[in-house]
């Protein structure tokens, strides 16, 4: 096929990226570890740990997750914000040979049960603010080994002080009960007995994660991401960078800052695993809702990198310390998740000097598959050009392709494509193409250049804030309700987070208020997938068969605005907005 973006590429970066590099994840891991030993790699509240550390800690949870008899390939979930437990906990299961479980702390119980059910997850570390939600499904669900760590534990000497003001001043650790729960300090002291097993061998083609999210659907389903695919992407997304690191020759080691939560694959990919691979310092931020404690944090270092979603950037702009802030180290301010908006990229760039570099992604490609080029100077208001190695199709509903500048749905090719989905071949066939591409329910076209400009989407997914939002599962959940007839839910724009969530009802009883029905999707919904409005209406507009029309309540509520309906107090959770309180 023709690729006319390879012509655009800047130069020195190659077209194809060496897929066996590394024979795992652990072999690139054992690298960074060798070769950085001395080098920070993570911090957080101003702890900082060494490649050194983060071997040693890592090995040890890998011990322990072996002394419990857990087989190879056994899935462990992670249940935490950003804190320097997450990237211990993840490499010790990939070390054991195990598969994580990319798990929202803020989920809901019923939420929770669906990803542990469906995972088989048998193991789970989880922030002690959010463990009564484990306690809620435990007797549900597969686990047998549950481990319950705490913000302040791996701080050093503050971080008893740390603990003492969550737990007991600012009082964010709801009560919970697990019996048989091992703490986070008691499972690496087990596990340093076991440091002289020899470590586990891993291949490129096995499962190292399972990342959850509702696909063309509405029912979550968990994206097969092996070592190789992993690999491609960070290799990919290390050569794509190269140009923009090479602007600031003088900048030392590379310092990411880590405000989008590592549950999330965008910051998986490029604020952890990348760092690693580039022997870089990521810098942990536990809750960036908080923009001013954000913004000290960055203050503390001369960063390179952030990754961030348009809603962060836009909260930056309009944070007054920002602008105080040193941006002389500065190289690259990625955009993904969501649409950037022309006027956020246009202040960022006027504060820092940088311009945001808009791409895309799925969680179904690791994620990056198009990326702007990391020397540009300005905003180009594309998603960018294709990755090394990968081929962008834009199909009809045939499956045919389309000429330059025709939209159709966005197929991608390339190692960092997904295996499939988690025990539902018949929904990974209906992602593939036969010739081996991944439908990603996408709109788009790519113009002569080779550039990729994202249109519309062809499902009915809402993207609040970075997050895919499904209309089916919330209509599941607000169908529930006794009081409630018929339901509909679309996406509206929202000038905070691209889009929010309203939600249509046809009531059997006339007394159901917004604020009771709000109420019922707090205790069932986190908080980006709750309706920000609730419209009561006698009828939904219905196709002659009877199916309700979403596009037709799409297009009434854009032509009224906004801010159309009334405020449900749903969705303001932004992309990362990660509080380490109950909810």
């Amino acid at each position: 096929m023709t690729k006319p973006w390879l012509r655009e590429y800047p130069e020195g970066v190659a077209t194809e990226v060496d897929t066996t590099r590394y024979g795992s994840l652990l072999d690139l891991f054992e690298e960074s570890f060798a070769r950085y030993a001395d080098r920070p790699a993570f911090a957080c509240m101003g702890h900082t740990l060494s490649y050194a550390d983060v071997d040693r800690a890592s090995a040890r949870f890998a011990g322990w997750l072996r002394s419990t008899g857990l087989p190879t390939d056994a899935r462990v979930a992670l249940m935490m914000p950003n804190i320097l437990q997450y990237p211990i906990a993840l490499i010790g299961a990939l070390r054991a040979g195990m598969i994580v479980v990319n798990v929202n702390p803020l989920y809901t119980a019923r939420e929770l049960k669906h990803q542990l059910l469906d995972s088989g997850a048998q193991a789970i570390v989880v922030l002690e603010n959010f463990a009564n939600t484990v306690a809620k499904v435990l007797d549900e669900v597969p686990l047998r080994h549950v481990v319950v760590t705490s913000l302040g534990e791996m701080l050093g000497a503050k971080g008893w002080l740390v603990d003492f003001a969550v737990r007991h001043v600012k009082k964010l650790v709801p009560e919970w009960h697990l019996p048989g729960a091992v703490r986070w300090t008691r499972a690496l002291a087990i596990g340093a007995r076991d440091e002289a097993v020899a470590p586990v061998t891993r291949q490129a083609s096995d499962v190292a994660l399972l990342q959850y999210t509702g696909g063309t659907t509405g029912v979550a389903k968990g994206a097969i991401l092996l070592h190789s695919n992993l690999l491609a992407n960070v290799l990919q997304s290390e050569m794509w960078l190269a140009p923009a690191r090479r602007r600031k020759p003088d900048a030392g080691q590379m310092i990411t800052i880590a405000a989008l939560p590592l549950y999330h694959i965008y910051a998986l990919t490029v604020c952890a695993l990348l760092s690693v691979r580039a022997g870089g310092l990521s810098v942990l931020v536990p809750n960036p809702r908080d923009i001013p404690g954000l913004v000290k944090a960055m203050a503390r270092y001369r960063f390179n990198s952030l990754p961030a979603v348009n809603t962060l950037f836009n909260a930056l702009v309009n944070e007054p310390s920002f602008a105080r802030l040193d941006f002389s180290g500065l190289y690259a301010a990625n955009g993904g998740g969501m649409a950037v908006q022309e006027s956020v990229a246009r202040r960022w760039v006027e504060i820092t000097g940088v311009p945001i570099v808009e791409g895309y992604g799925l969680s179904e490609t690791s994620p990056c598959v198009t990326c702007n080029r990391g020397d540009a100077d300005t905003y180009s208001g594309t998603i960018g050009l294709p990755l090394p190695s990968t081929d962008v199709s834009i199909r009809d509903d045939a499956g045919q392709a389309l000429e330059a500048g025709q939209a159709g749905e966005i197929c991608v090719k390339g190692p960092q494509v997904m295996a499939g989905y988690w025990q539902r071949p018949a929904d990974t066939a209906a992602v593939m193409t036969d010739d081996g591409f991944f439908r990603t329910g996408d709109i788009g076209f790519i113009d002569a250049r080779g550039y990729v400009k994202l249109v519309d989407r062809k499902k009915d997914m809402i993207l609040v804030s970075g997050f895919n939002v499904y209309p089916n599962e919330i209509e599941e959940v607000v169908a529930a309700h006794p009081a409630v007839n018929e339901v509909a839910v679309v996406g509206v724009d929202d000038a905070r987070s691209g889009e929010a969530v309203r939600l249509y009802v046809v009531r059997k009883d006339r007394s159901l208020t917004e604020a009771e029905l709000a109420a019922f999707c707090r205790e069932r919904l986190t908080g980006y997938k709750r309706p920000r409005d609730i419209v009561f209406r006698d009828t939904l507009p219905k196709t002659n068969v009877g199916k309700i029309l979403r596009r037709a309540l799409r297009d009434e509520g854009r032509a009224a605005g906004p801010d159309a309906g009334r405020d449900a107090g749903g969705a303001t959770a932004e992309a990362g907005a990660l509080s380490t309180g109950s909810h």
